[in-house]
């Protein structure tokens, strides 16, 4: 493979506002991918791939290299050099890349990967955590498939297509896709593509949402013509599901505290041809108090940490503090206080998150069930899902139904 100029000043660029402006990554990778119309598709790949790799082990790289965030010039192309050498990848006679000792590269990269927070390239303190949370035997794995590359994974829209009709479809685009078990309306892509350029997109026939996440509308059971809160919905992916589950039948309001968020629900729920969803700033604690006790299905879909979900956002492994993860837990707690109060008797609630930590999880739902609130509530059933067993994002549900 021969390293081009532009592609690699444009990946040495992005790294920059990574670290040092705290760009999030996706967003550094989309500006990267703009500097050049004319790049083709394999130097687009190369441009966002080793951005995305160079972020993922950034530890492992910066520890080899010797430098320290926030990075100078000189040092980003040093961890670059670290990356090409671990890769494989011949170095070309550049001013910026100068002597590399490749010896010492190679005989530092064994021995750091002998001690898990190199190998697995995560902050001390969140290596200590999921030790303690999970244990060292299943943290250790789980971190290390959170490190894996994450499958573009498509929900079919079965409001407008079947998924066998969906699979066909984007055959004729030079889409190639294959059945997941356990899965009824998700495809995986057998090798990467911009799926946003399909005509398939552009008639509502699928939502790009990993295999974990679309469980999560399954397990609130829901049925045409029900009531349904949705109350974090954000850009509304689960919020689609269930349209899609409730065949376009019954009521969806949609929640949250952004409304931008909400306006990109709206956009995609039109070409989804879901009409069945109103969507309701949180602005104040009026738009909850007026669902008292009237919905038949409440989805919390709550903030989290989001360590189940670091192989499609790696850069969280540097951005997120401890700190965050102590006051996430407390809205946690405040929200299902909050929204559980929507649930009319008979109906049913699940809590979810893309953490894998108990705290965030299990722990939180005993100790609401523990309250005056959750009294009123039984424990059904839960699901946890690893990314080291199922290939796919870490999650948690649990659903609750009030007496």
């Amino acid at each position: 493979m021969r390293l081009h100029r532009n592609l690699t000043f444009a990946v040495i660029d992005s790294i920059r506002d990574i670290f040092n402006e705290g760009v999030y990554a996706d967003k550094a990778v989309e500006k990267a991918l703009k500097r050049d119309k004319r790049w083709g598709a394999r130097d687009r790949k190369f441009v966002a791939e080793t951005i995305y790799e160079i972020v993922r082990w950034n530890r492992l790289y910066a520890e080899i290299a010797e430098v320290k965030t926030p990075y100078k010039r000189d040092d980003i192309w040093r961890i670059f050099s670290v990356w090409c050498i671990l890769r494989g990848i011949a170095l070309p006679d550049w001013n910026q890349i100068g002597d590399v000792p490749v010896r010492r590269i190679k005989g530092r990269f064994d021995e750091l990967s002998k001690i898990r927070k190199y190998r697995e390239s995560v902050p001390d303190w969140m290596d200590e955590l999921g030790v303690s949370e999970l244990g060292e035997a299943l943290w250790s794995k789980e971190i290390a498939a959170q490190n894996q590359q994450a499958d573009v994974i498509l929900r079919t829209n079965t409001l407008n297509i079947s998924r066998e009709m969906l699979q066909k479809k984007l055959r004729t685009e030079n889409v190639i896709t294959e059945f997941i078990p356990n899965h009824p309306d998700a495809l995986r892509l057998t090798e990467r593509a911009n799926v946003f350029k399909t005509e398939a997109f552009h008639n509502g026939f699928f939502e790009v949402q990993d295999a974990s996440s679309q469980l999560v509308a399954a397990f609130l059971e829901v049925e045409p013509g029900m009531k349904v809160v949705d109350t974090c919905a954000g850009a509304g992916g689960k919020t689609l599901h269930l349209a899609s589950l409730m065949e376009n039948k019954g009521q969806i309001i949609a929640m949250d505290i952004y409304e931008s968020k909400l306006k990109k629900l709206k956009v995609r729920a039109r070409r989804n041809k879901a009409h069945n969803i109103d969507m309701r700033v949180i602005d104040s604690t009026k738009p909850i108090k007026k669902l008292y006790n009237k919905a038949d299905r409440v989805l919390i879909d709550a903030p989290c940490s989001g360590l189940g979900v670091i192989r499609r956002n790696p850069d969280s492994k540097w951005k997120l503090q401890p700190e965050f993860i102590e006051n996430i837990k407390k809205v946690q707690q405040e929200v299902l206080q909050s929204y559980s109060k929507m649930v009319k008797s008979g109906g049913k609630m699940v809590y979810a998150t893309c953490s894998i930590l108990p705290s965030e999880n299990r722990k939180q739902v005993d100790k609401f069930l523990t309250s005056e609130s959750g009294k009123e509530f039984t424990f059904v059933k839960e699901k946890n899902v690893f990314a080291h067993i199922s290939g796919f994002d870490g999650f948690y549900m649990a659903l609750l139904e009030k007496k």
